[in-house]
């Protein structure tokens, strides 16, 4: 099978294995189960005051809400990407495309990538971009996948474990270091690092803020978890030596909640986005509280886009919105950055990491004192 051919169809089997086999929260949780706000029963604000909307590099948004990037590269994710498109330019939130490698190698099928800037001409879209295919020629590779859709930013995905462990991956990432500095450097639109379900440590993201990126989505571990994918997809490719090796790295990875915490303490001034795991506006809340300015969602919204089921999506987004509301309501915060300086109790795993790693889960507690 030609490369390009390869390249479509595990982008189809993403899509598929996501859809009917156990790749979510199996393994790993996302810590956010660690954390509770300390419940206002003063608020002092009126629920109709409660505004969910934020500045997004520039531009207003609706809301704190990223439809992450999930798909492209296939006739099945071209349906995919326009109705998602279509809700994210309804709404009026941000969304991420799937890689792009898949068009770099078949021109043939940008039209997957391009239907979302047909479908959302006003929607802040996010291009996307692997690490291993910017090495050789990082400007050219990231000026071509942003003028694929008109993106208003890049994002360059980070994902190491994710292609040791894939059937076709590369693992190849010296030099991606140097090259997404090269891109910071050039590039017109703001460039964004994130990872793909297993987390970004503090020491990574003091890296990349020097490099030049404005904005961290953590794609941190506790929602699709990648490892299992790809195992699964090589034993069903007939690669079993593989599929065991894979097993060994299911439980893999920083929880989203920590690793929004040890981005945001370094990161403070960039834009930082988490993802991984977000099922509820209570999820949302209790991370944009720890430090994301806007959170991504993925696999609930998946199943509704593939059935091309445009107001299931839409409910489910407008249901997150509202619980947002709820949280900030009973917090007594009028605008998400309130969040930030709302009381915060950490326990368990999440409070034993961040001891071992220097910082003080208490201050969260102490933050209106």
């Amino acid at each position: 099978m030609a490369r390009e051919n390869m390249t479509s169809r595990r982008k189809f089997d993403h899509i598929i294995l996501t859809l009917t086999e156990n790749v979510e929260k199996s393994d790993m949780t996302t810590g956010l189960e660690d954390i509770e706000f300390v419940h206002n029963a003063l608020p002092e604000v009126d629920f109709e005051e409660t505004d969910v909307s934020i500045r997004f590099f520039g531009k207003r948004l609706s809301a704190p809400i990223v439809i992450a990037s999930m798909t492209g590269g296939h006739p099945e994710a071209a349906r995919i990407n326009a109705l998602l498109a279509r809700v994210a330019e309804e709404l009026n939130i941000a969304m991420g495309v799937g890689s792009q490698r898949a068009a770099l190698e078949d021109p043939s099928l940008v039209y997957t990538y391009r239907v979302a800037r047909d479908n959302a001409p006003n929607a802040f879209l996010i291009a996307n971009i692997g690490a291993a295919e910017i090495i050789e020629r990082p400007v050219e590779v990231a000026e071509r996948v942003v003028e694929m859709i008109e993106a208003d930013a890049l994002a360059i995905h980070l994902n190491p474990l994710q292609e040791a462990l894939q059937y076709e991956g590369k693992a190849r990432f010296r030099g991606v270091l140097r090259a997404i500095t090269r891109i910071c450097e050039n590039l017109d639109v703001p460039v964004i690092a994130k990872e793909v379900g297993f987390g970004i440590a503090r020491e990574q993201a003091k890296l990349l803020k020097d490099a030049g990126v404005k904005g961290i989505d953590v794609g941190g571990a506790g929602g699709t978890n990648w490892a299992r994918l790809e195992t699964i997809r090589v034993r069903l490719l007939g690669d079993l030596e593989r599929a065991n090796i894979g097993k060994v790295f299911w439980k893999w990875g920083i929880p989203t909640a920590i690793s929004t915490i040890e981005v945001a303490m370094e990161a403070s001034d960039l834009t930082i986005i988490a993802t991984g795991g977000v099922r509820t506006g209570l999820d949302a809340a209790k991370l944009l509280s720890l430090g994301a300015d806007a959170v991504g969602i993925a696999y609930p919204l998946l199943k509704h886009a593939y059935e091309g089921n445009h107001d299931e999506v839409v409910r489910y987004l407008r249901r997150i919105m509202t619980e947002i509301r709820i949280v900030m309501f009973v917090t007594g915060s009028k605008k998400i950055e309130d969040l930030r300086r709302k009381n915060l109790i950490i326990t368990g795993k999440t409070a034993e990491w961040l001891r071992l790693r220097g910082y003080d889960p208490g201050i969260f507690a102490r933050r209106e004192s």
